[in-house]
């Protein structure tokens, strides 16, 4: 068997909380970047788009509806390049913490965060609704799962079940507050 030649870019680019335009500006100069280097996904962090957190910008009606604006300028910009970025989504009344699965042009497919943390600095039960489905992506001729942040730490979440239904490999996009130690704390 052949093995796959998956290559992905990672942004850890630093979103201004709000700065709609600003942050749509870095993701497209990432992913001009990415497919210079002939990437085939670039994965940006949890709510890049708006940044994060964004907390009560959410609850206005014309935030939400710029980021998606801005979010379908970001998609005509993607040939050549899967591009994996973080928005406030909306459906039916609610707002969810999503990740876009953006190609060729347009979006193909939203995943709305399923477990939503509600400790310390975290208040996304505020404001969001948990997702309910664990798709499982071809891209590049590999099967991907995706998934955000705090779904990656649940060990009956979205990674194992997308694993069973056939993923290859996960990302997982997340953004987190500064923290002084958090990386030895995770190394651990």
């Amino acid at each position: 068997m052949r093995m796959k030649l998956l290559r992905v870019a990672l942004a850890q680019m630093n979103s201004t909380v709000g700065d709609l335009p600003g942050n749509a500006r870095k993701i497209s100069d990432y992913i001009k970047k990415a497919g210079r280097y002939k990437a085939d996904i670039i994965a940006f962090p949890e709510l890049a788009l708006t940044g994060y957190p964004p907390e009560d910008l959410v609850l206005k009606p014309q935030f939400i509806s710029d980021n998606l604006a801005e979010l379908q300028r970001i998609s005509k910009r993607t040939y050549g390049i899967t591009v994996i970025t973080g928005f406030v989504d909306t459906a039916k009344g609610n707002l969810y913490n999503a990740a876009a699965v953006i190609s060729e042009g347009r979006i193909i497919d939203v995943y709305h965060k399923i477990f939503l943390p509600n400790y310390g600095v975290f208040d996304e039960h505020r404001y969001f609704q948990p997702g309910s489905r664990f798709p499982v992506y071809n891209i590049a001729g590999a099967r991907i799962g995706i998934s955000i942040c705090e779904d990656i730490w649940h060990r009956e979440g979205p990674a194992r079940v997308q694993a069973l239904a056939g993923a290859e490999a996960i990302i997982n996009i997340n953004a987190s507050p500064y923290e002084m130690g958090k990386p030895q704390l995770r190394e651990k």
